[in-house]
């Protein structure tokens, strides 16, 4: 899998949103982004040529399941990965701003070992 930082961006955006609203709309995107609606609107074009999204009629977006999957990687990896470095006393802020960065580079393969580290330390 490789794709770019802009389209892992955002799915796990749409992922998020529709884990607090009942549908997911370009102008939600928008804003919670804080990107003009155009940008957005050309991304989800994209998105959903790479058969990553589906969009109704009524401008709902949807994540199909390859969109789901990317969406769900990257977050996992957010939510890990700022947890890790809060933990280690790196500022809330900043450690999620790192996760970031570092969520989009890493390695499956280094994530998973360090995620297997981290997880055998605690126990």
């Amino acid at each position: 899998m490789n794709y770019n930082e802009s389209e892992e961006n955002y799915l796990e955006t749409i992922l998020i949103l529709s884990k607090k609203l009942p549908v997911v709309r370009s102008v939600d995107i928008a804003a919670e982004l804080n990107f003009k609606k155009s940008s957005v609107s050309v991304a989800m074009k994209h998105l959903r040529e790479k058969k990553h999204i589906t969009v109704t009629d009524s401008g709902f977006i949807y994540l199909t399941d390859s969109g789901r999957e990317i969406a769900e990687m990257i977050y996992e990896r957010h939510e890990f990965l700022t947890c890790w470095l809060s933990s280690l006393g790196v500022d809330h802020d900043i450690a999620a701003e790192d996760a970031c960065k570092i969520e989009h580079v890493i390695s499956r393969e280094s994530f998973d070992a360090l995620k297997e580290y981290v997880n055998a330390r605690q126990k």
